[in-house]
């Protein structure tokens, strides 16, 4: 008997070592964070650098439909607003624009209601009206761009707070009255630190990422815009021409027609011809 029970223990002792070592090795493994207790260890702090990651991808997505060339200017509407301008329909330009949404529209809306309330508006007058309306759509596109520049500026600046705040909260714990500060109260305060200067830093490199991507793309637009602007302007002065053209004159030579004078001359006799 007391055989038998012996040869019983000795082949339960390798099983039970097995199941002491992997019990210690189960104990001796820390513990795994996941991804939200991770976020959860930043603190408060956390919470202020998910809402500018929130206000970041607005801004983009607000972007991506913004700085576009077909909210800017279209070859369409340029092609159709030149005829209006060749037909001498002001008017009906100034109607068309209000029903389109471009950047460009604006402008030719500004300008042609400018023309239509001023007829003796001279050239110069008109272009400067361009050029306002034109700068003031072109500050709008680059004001938006900028947004994206200020989340990447801010929110490593919340993750340096979040830091401060994480590391005196572990000297506070150290200059407690305590006889000792426990492993864990330390190590809160620092992984507190860390976190949020990965988060903040996490958030900061895309927008900055994004705004040199943005930045570069507003200013193509704006460049078309000024081009497109320049060309409206140009078919606004060839109208003004064909219209001083047209208005009675008094009676004068073929060859002064063919060759018009000087606007300080056009009504003076001309004592040279022969």
């Amino acid at each position: 008997m007391k055989c038998r029970l012996l040869t019983a223990a000795l082949a339960l002792m390798p099983a039970l070592s097995a199941f002491a070592q992997q019990t210690a090795t189960a104990a001796a493994q820390p513990k795994q964070l996941n991804f939200l207790e991770l976020v959860a260890g930043g603190g408060k702090v956390m919470y202020l650098l998910f809402l500018i990651s929130i206000i970041m991808v607005a801004v983009a997505f607000i972007l991506f439909i913004t700085l576009r060339s077909g909210a800017v200017v279209t070859d369409k509407f340029m092609s159709d607003s030149e005829a209006m301008v060749r037909a001498g329909d002001l008017k009906g330009l100034s109607s068309y624009c209000r029903r389109q949404s471009q950047r460009m529209a604006t402008i030719v809306q500004h300008t042609v209601d400018f023309i239509l309330q001023n007829p003796a508006a001279g050239i110069e007058d008109i272009r400067e009206i361009a050029q306002a309306e034109g700068s003031r759509q072109a500050s709008q596109l680059t004001a938006r761009v900028t947004y994206m520049a200020d989340i990447g500026a801010i929110a490593p600046l919340v993750g340096l707070l979040g830091t401060v705040i994480g590391m005196t909260k572990s000297f506070f714990d150290l200059s407690a009255g305590k006889e000792g500060v426990q492993q864990l109260e330390l190590t809160s305060g620092i992984s507190m630190a860390l976190v949020t200067t990965g988060a903040g830093l996490t958030v900061a490199v895309p927008a900055l990422m994004l705004y040199a991507f943005f930045r570069g793309k507003s200013q193509r637009l704006v460049s078309e815009l000024e081009g497109a602007a320049t060309h409206f302007v140009v078919s606004l002065q060839m109208l003004a021409a064909q219209s001083r053209a047209g208005v009675p004159r008094p009676p004068q030579r073929p060859a002064a027609e063919a060759q018009p004078m000087p606007p300080l001359a056009m009504n003076q006799r001309d004592l040279h011809g022969i």
